[in-house]
């Protein structure tokens, strides 16, 4: 088998793998396909995920779904004003013998839920942060190694802001999607219902290992893509920049500030991603167009106009593509 068919085996592997990965998580998790797709895309795209949504609509439920079908070690961690870098990141003791030991903080595992973490103060914020780009802590000099693959998925309330941190633009960059959870409809809301004041308990079936997800993770980064393909991700990008030349009269108008490189980066590697979850070798400019909200939604700001005038992110980012 040449490099290219095993690369292309592989490829088929993937896309039914992911199927069969959607297939256990809806046992749990319904009504939510677009929200799972884009975890999932982010899990094998080695990014992390903002996750935007009210009180009740099963977050905690759905990355620990997601993480027993990885056969994923999983941690939750509820940020709270009085939280400290040292409760996420763990802490050198003293033992019996009177020397010092490094206990290991809950970031050390596969996948991290962090619960509201705009309820914490930007010190403790920055400490998650700063394991989400390294893959690494570091502790009284000593540097500490988190285990591959590493996924964090951090939650807000858009509802209530009294009282938070709000996160930096720089710092919200180094998420790659920021996903909106929406209430389910109706029927999704009677399934749920019927599901879940049973006795009934469902379980889900290991999919995949943290091997497995490890080489697809690969393989994602090794897909080819098109010259034009990434010509167009980085026009889309310029076009949401004041000073751009690409930029339209409404960019000028409405935004304050846009999307920088990493912007680039996150659409062509999430489109990649896209293309073979949808069974293509390679991506085109609509796998482009299907990640670019959740990727620019969190990377652009508007400006007051834009703001007093009642437009939405979203709906500057639909007039660009």
């Amino acid at each position: 088998m040449t490099e290219v068919q095993s690369e292309v085996a592989l490829a088929d592997r993937f896309f039914q793998d992911f199927k069969n990965l959607k297939q256990e998580i809806s046992k749990i998790i319904i009504g939510q396909d677009e929200v799972v797709n884009l975890l999932l895309t982010s899990v094998f795209c080695q990014g992390h995920s903002l996750l935007v949504g009210v009180p009740g609509l099963a977050k905690t439920l759905l990355i620990q779904t997601v993480a027993s079908a990885l056969d994923l070690s999983f941690n939750r961690i509820q940020f709270t004003p009085d939280l400290m870098p040292s409760d996420i990141l763990g802490a050198e003791t003293l033992d019996k013998d009177r020397n010092f030991k490094f206990i290991k903080g809950p970031i050390f595992a596969n996948i991290i839920l962090a619960d509201e973490i705009n309820r914490t103060p930007p010190k403790t914020q920055a400490a998650l942060l700063e394991s989400m780009q390294e893959y690494s802590v570091t502790i009284a000099g000593e540097h500490y190694p988190l285990d591959k693959p590493f996924f964090v998925l951090a939650t807000q309330n858009p509802i209530e802001q009294e009282g938070t941190y709000p996160l930096p633009e720089a710092q919200l960059d180094r998420f790659l999607f920021n996903i909106e959870l929406s209430y389910p409809n109706f029927q999704a809301e009677v399934d749920i219902v019927k599901s879940t004041t049973t006795d009934e308990q469902k379980s889900v079936n290991k999919v995949l290992g943290g091997e497995e997800v490890l080489a697809y993770q690969h393989l994602v980064r090794r897909v080819p893509v098109a010259d034009n393909v990434v010509e167009y991700a980085v026009k889309l990008v310029h076009k949401t920049r004041n000073g751009s030349e690409d930029a339209p009269g409404m960019t000028r108008e409405y935004i304050e500030w846009g999307a920088g490189p990493r912007a680039s980066q996150n659409l062509i590697v999430a489109a990649k991603c896209n293309a073979l979850l949808n069974g293509k070798y390679s991506p085109d400019i609509e796998d482009v167009k299907a990640v670019a909200k959740p990727i620019l939604r969190h990377r652009i700001v508007r400006n007051f106009k834009a703001e007093a005038e009642g437009i939405t992110i979203d709906k500057l980012i639909e007039d660009l593509l």
